[in-house]
């Protein structure tokens, strides 16, 4: 039976570090971390995550403003209002919730924000720098699943990895911190061949493809070590992961749970960056 990766309570005890810190600044007179967070829409999922990113930074005792926008926002004016952000200097992260609305263009925005506020760690300058491997900010998911890791002592280095999606917010920048760590990095995608025999062999198995209970035991060796992205509702509003848990945490060594494996330590990173950029003002 797999030992539960509990992000939960991993990102309980990192928070709790966070809000130490941040209130003793508060004694000291010093200037709290600020975070903004830009919501356009009333996209449901959206909704919930922007909801649990200000209660996070609620409990530790930071800044946090959410701009909410109607769907009808034009990019223009979603612009000009990320440019008012940039140039203020009370503000130490700035987060723009994705998906936005199809008549605004992602990457336009992406390249708005202020690289050094980017706390979310996909502005292209900060992804440039973590695959030359001097990272900066970090796409907070992947950088979450590396601390989980770590704190489990969960060993990387010579190890076989397998990331199963590619794309920019996790399955990329998860190879390339993994690649780092000294893993040996297989990365898949739905146009890979015969995937179980890669993932078969893998001692480290990252899945973020985003379909419901998709990895079975049969995809894994015994005793290797499952960490499970996705967010997937059943039509009974069942929330799941990609990967089928009961069967899987039978022969897998760790596995994270869904909910509270990977989606807490997303949001203690993102509170991270931003005490961090507050930190070194």
């Amino acid at each position: 039976m797999a030992k539960k990766l509990d992000g939960r309570l991993l990102a309980d005890q990192l928070q709790e570090k966070l809000k130490q810190e941040v209130s003793e600044w508060k004694h000291k007179g010093k200037r709290l971390p600020k975070l903004v967070v830009i919501l356009i829409g009333e996209d449901v999922g959206s909704q919930v995550y922007v909801k649990n990113k200000e209660a996070a930074a609620k409990k530790i005792g930071f800044h946090s403003q959410v701009d909410r926008l109607p769907e009808e926002t034009t990019e223009k004016e979603l612009l000009r209002r990320i440019k008012e952000y940039n140039e203020d200097q009370q503000i130490d992260g700035i987060l723009v919730q994705l998906p936005l609305p199809k008549h605004i263009n992602e990457e336009k925005v992406l390249l708005a924000i202020d690289a050094k506020k980017d706390v979310d760690g996909f502005h292209p300058l900060n992804m440039g720098k973590l695959f030359i491997g001097e990272p900066d900010k970090l796409p907070c998911t992947p950088y979450g699943i590396m601390e989980l890791l770590k704190a489990n002592n969960i060993e990387i280095a010579g190890k076989s990895a397998v990331v199963i999606g590619r794309s920019n917010i996790v399955g990329k920048p998860m190879a390339q911190l993994l690649l780092m760590a000294d893993a040996t990095v297989t990365v898949t995608h739905s146009y890979t061949k015969k995937l179980k025999e890669l993932t078969k062999k893998a001692d480290i198995i990252i899945v973020a493809i985003g379909h419901a209970e998709f990895l079975t035991a049969d995809y894994i060796k015994e005793g290797a070590v499952v960490v499970d992205v996705g967010m997937n509702r059943h039509s009974d509003g069942h929330l799941v992961g990609d990967v089928k848990y009961d069967e899987v945490s039978q022969k897998a060594s760790f596995i994270t749970p869904v909910p509270g494996g990977v989606g807490p330590m997303t949001i203690t990173m993102l509170m991270e960056q931003t005490v961090n950029n507050a930190r070194f003002e």
